[in-house]
């Protein structure tokens, strides 16, 4: 696949070289590409919804694997994995019609209203955009993160919990010590979580705006990201240049993506093998 997409974009490669990268211009009938808005757009959309969901998906993985009882906990936890098996142009489809519009009446006018003096929170308000497309991902990103967390809580020795217990710890610094013995795992699932945030592309393109430009005037604006020009842009894309530049940006997705996960996996599997030894012993 890297060879595959190095083949076809390397007439941009040859042409634009590292300017691609730092480029932040998209001009298909001039012949100018850089992909820097898309690069930003991509790491920026997925940070905030991480940093959105992840709070979330930390106190369901707590709450299925130490406060519910064991039937309630596996009947939500179905649920939760169901939620991870929906397509995402159907999470695109309710962003348009319910979370769009949700935002647009309800939320955001409070914002603007309280926070509005602040440049992040002032200019015209859409309902699709920059924020709306980081909750969004953070809603999808709540299942896989959530299910993750929960069976690296699920691993933690009892002989730890007890140790705590028995030394007068209250529940919530038991949690505190399981937090703390888990922190490798959750950091891993928050890295897949980011993987799949970063890929994310039938979704993103239906709810951000798709407006190309360096930086938004707000967090309401609309922005691109490198996998919505990808759904967007390569069927109509003619000139043998842009057919380049467009795989240029699959490329870099590609490496992005790819560094992500195996980081993720790294950490995920040596946090496992830890927790299995000793659990052996």
């Amino acid at each position: 696949m890297f060879y595959e997409l190095y083949l076809g974009s390397w007439l941009s490669i040859n042409k634009f070289g590292l300017g691609f990268i730092i480029g932040s211009v998209w001009d298909p009938v001039k012949g100018i590409f850089g992909a820097l808005p898309l690069i930003l757009g991509t790491l920026f959309t997925s940070a905030i919804a991480i940093l959105i969901s992840f709070p979330i998906s930390l106190g369901i993985a707590l709450a299925l694997s130490e406060y519910m009882p064991k039937q309630l906990s596996n009947l939500f936890f179905f649920f939760v994995e169901l939620l991870a098996a929906i397509p995402s142009v159907i999470y695109g489809l309710w962003g348009i019609y319910v979370l769009i519009p949700f935002l647009r009446e309800v939320i955001y006018p409070f914002i603007q209203s309280n926070f509005g003096f602040i440049p992040l929170f002032s200019g015209p308000i859409y309902g699709g955009g920059f924020l709306t497309t980081s909750i969004l991902l953070a809603i999808m990103l709540i299942p896989i993160m959530s299910t993750i967390m929960r069976e690296i809580f699920i691993l933690v020795p009892s002989a730890l919990k007890e140790a705590a217990i028995s030394l007068g710890a209250t529940k919530w610094e038991v949690i505190s010590v399981m937090i703390s013995y888990a922190r490798l795992g959750i950091i891993g699932a928050i890295m897949l979580g980011l993987g799949r945030a970063i890929g994310e592309a039938m979704a993103v393109s239906m709810v951000i705006g798709n407006k190309f430009q360096l930086f938004p005037s707000s967090l309401f604006d609309a922005w691109y990201t490198m996998a919505a020009i990808l759904a967007n842009e390569f069927i109509e894309a003619i000139n043998p240049l842009h057919i380049s530049a467009l795989i240029n940006v699959g490329l870099l997705l590609l490496v992005i993506n790819l560094i992500v996960s195996i980081i993720a996996k790294i950490i995920v599997r040596y946090h496992l093998r830890i927790i299995g030894g000793i659990m052996r012993e």
